[in-house]
């Protein structure tokens, strides 16, 4: 009788690390004004000159939209690193090539600069877009950085939208160190 209980309690433990782990697997979900076929939600964010930049002004050709976490983070340095291999064919394409980051924007463009690439980059300082789009990750920023940069940050995301404003692709971050291939991003838009 003893070893049914214990059978029955590892079964049930076998069941709830799958169903944990499954969910882990499928990461965050894609926030229902971000899925493919949805027009692109109007929010706005600043520039590299100080300048307002509303979402609705991308209408008139494709663009790719990159949320990243930050300078600080080497995943999101790691994916700019890999972005560049691509980013002239991208930008060749006639799209839009934007990183969001909700700070600072000279740091970012030091990145940028040292792999000598010419996003355009656009700040979300108070994560309002983030919030409006469902992508602020809450506490996301390490301790070590959060004195200088808060605690909360944006979840790594890219957007795809064509020249209409519609959402033509969606791709979050499973983990924080996973990022989009940018040989799939630039197939993807090459098609629109």
């Amino acid at each position: 009788m003893e070893l049914i209980w214990i059978l029955i309690v590892v079964a049930l433990v076998a069941v709830v690390a799958f169903l944990v782990r499954r969910d882990k697997l499928r990461g965050k979900a894609v926030p229902a004004a971000l899925k493919a076929g949805s027009p692109l939600p109007h929010f706005s964010a600043i520039n590299e000159n100080g300048d307002t930049m509303i979402s609705d002004d991308l209408r008139g050709r494709p663009s790719v939209l990159m949320f990243v976490r930050g300078s600080w983070c080497p995943f999101c340095s790691r994916q700019v690193q890999n972005l560049t291999k691509y980013y002239k064919e991208i930008n060749q394409t006639g799209a839009h090539l934007i990183l969001v980051t909700p700070k600072p924007l000279a740091t970012t463009r030091r990145v940028a600069d040292f792999f000598d690439v010419d996003f355009e980059f656009w700040l979300d300082e108070s994560l309002a877009a983030g919030r409006k789009l469902g992508l602020v990750h809450a506490a996301g920023v390490p301790a070590d950085y959060d004195k200088e940069y808060g605690s909360d940050t944006l979840w790594p995301t890219t957007l795809v939208v064509d020249g209409d404003g519609i959402i033509r692709h969606t791709e979050l971050s499973r983990f924080i160190v996973d990022r989009p291939d940018p040989k799939k991003i630039l197939k993807i838009v090459r098609r629109l």
